[in-house]
């Protein structure tokens, strides 16, 4: 069947089974659905952990509410067999599969890779595990805030003299998401497009994207015997660079990545000619003086508001930007001009504002249809769709609709 993609997403038509849990995973299947994937979030009877992490309204987590988005929810006990007959029930037909249960645990149900390609031989299968599919660590457990330790960047990250800074955030995991969303429709362009009409599954390890963005640090290491470390907020590839306060106790941060922005702001910062003074026309030079180039520029900043500095470094041409909390944010016209940001209608909290989606595309774009849902919310919608496609048993499919009615209450 095929689609109007300009109006229902450049995905319409294709099947996902999300089973993965909290975050990784999550977000990959989340950036499938703001596409217009039609993706099925598969929970067990306890409920994603998601549900019930950070802040929550009226019982409703709002971390979950962002994170499955643009998902139907249905709930399987995959250690039950009912449970199970609807699972691969759904995989058979599926595109995609995510997953992130620990290495191994899916075979050990029988529904490894070995079981669910061969009854579905097109299928494109991401498993995500803290330390991947192989070598001595596979088999354990992994989250985030390790994967961020083991890959290094905690190791670079924090003021010289102080300990190694893990994000406040699922740093690990969001790269980890995205690159898992690329090898999807890698996968699916070979599959489909080069024509193999075969699927593969896909090991990622939560560590490994994080490492691969942490630059030439092992290239630097192996040619040169030299580790990087932390430098808090300044880089030895370009000075002036870090984070300054203005007269009004609001934060800036400043780069000079490009000689021609540094000659800017040194002119700027020092007065005209500045740039040209031996001790600061090269990187290299700067980067000798970093106390003292900090302190021309901090100087200069903290005499000054933050619209003052930004009006300044507009006119000069250099890069500037304020540093910023959620509430700043949602007050920016830049923000607001390009609606990086987007309110949805949520049954549960009313008007709820998110991220919106991105990347942006001028002809097919995502789009939010949805927030978060209640688990085991369209139970009855996929099950449906299951038996009448000939693909499972009414029977099974009755009684896992009678075990979801008859679960907890749901908080409204």
């Amino acid at each position: 069947m095929r689609h109007d993609t300009e109006k229902s997403g450049p995905l319409a038509g294709l099947k996902v089974v999300d089973c993965s849990t909290v975050l990784a995973g999550p977000i990959s299947a989340m950036v499938l659905a703001d596409f217009g994937a039609d993706v099925v979030k598969v929970e067990h009877p306890q409920g994603d952990a998601l549900r019930k992490m950070g802040h929550a309204k009226d019982g409703h987590g709002v971390w979950w509410k962002v994170t499955n988005r643009n998902k139907r929810t249905l709930t399987l006990d995959l250690h039950d067999e009912d449970g199970k007959a609807a699972f691969l029930a759904l995989v058979d037909d599926a595109d995609v599969l995510v997953e992130n249960f620990r290495t191994g645990t899916l075979e050990k149900w029988g529904l490894g890779w070995d079981v669910l390609s061969k009854r579905n031989p097109r299928l494109v299968m991401l498993r995500v595990t803290g330390f991947g599919q192989t070598g001595p660590y596979r088999f354990r457990p992994g989250y985030g805030t390790v994967a961020e330790a083991f890959s290094g960047f905690a190791h670079i990250t924090g003021e010289p003299d102080g300990p190694p800074t893990l994000p406040p955030f699922g740093l690990a995991d969001g790269v980890a998401a995205y690159h898992g969303v690329f090898a999807i429709m890698f996968a699916i362009y070979e599959r489909d497009v080069q024509g193999s009409g075969k699927g593969q599954f896909i090991d990622l390890a939560l560590y490994e994207p994080l490492f691969s963005c942490l630059g030439a640090q092992v290239s630097t290491y192996d040619q040169l015997a030299i580790v990087q470390n932390r430098r808090g907020n300044r880089s030895d590839n370009n000075v002036p660079r870090n984070a300054y306060k203005t007269r009004d106790n609001r934060w800036v941060a400043l780069s000079t990545a490009s000689p021609s922005i540094a000659r800017r702001v040194m002119n700027l910062v020092g007065g005209e000619g500045t740039a040209d003074d031996p001790r600061y026309a090269t990187n290299l030079e700067r980067v000798k003086r970093a106390d003292e180039v900090d302190k021309m520029v901090a100087d200069w900043i903290g005499a000054r508001s933050l619209a003052e500095v930004l009006d300044a470094f507009e006119k000069v041409e250099a890069a500037i930007g304020p540093i910023y909390d959620a509430a700043q944010i949602l007050e920016d016209p830049q923000y607001r001009a390009r609606e990086s940001f987007t309110t949805v209608d949520d049954p549960d909290l009313g008007p709820l504002k998110m991220q919106n989606v991105f990347p942006r595309m001028s002809r097919t774009p995502g789009r939010i249809r949805f927030a978060g849902a209640q688990q085991g919310q369209h139970q009855a919608e996929v099950l449906g769709e299951l038996t009448s496609s000939g693909r499972l048993d009414p029977a099974v499919a009755r009684r896992l609709s009678a075990a979801n009615d008859t679960a907890p209450p749901r908080k409204k």
